[in-house]
């Protein structure tokens, strides 16, 4: 609801929100410029299903942005991944 709202007070016309699956999207082939993942996948069981979903849909080029979280008890994130380099898409 909120997100919808705030579409409408910035007036834009090319954002879309559809209810689904992400192991299965209500989306065509190649017809998507970005994917944008807030915690959805990390809640998948079957992670690989959802990345062959998100290359189904992404045109040619097109990204995809992931906000996942990442529980290694007991386990450092190693130095090399703690950048913002390490983590752009």
């Amino acid at each position: 609801y909120k997100a919808r709202q705030n579409l409408s007070k910035r007036g834009m016309k090319n954002v879309q929100f559809r209810l689904g699956e992400i192991e299965h999207l209500p989306v065509a082939d190649n017809t998507v410029d970005v994917v944008i993942s807030n915690c959805v996948i990390n809640l998948s069981p079957d992670k690989p299903q959802v990345f062959r979903e998100i290359y189904r849909i992404l045109k040619k080029g097109g990204r995809i942005g992931i906000s996942d979280v990442v529980i290694r008890p007991n386990k450092a994130i190693p130095q090399n991944l703690k950048s913002a380099e390490a983590l752009a898409c």
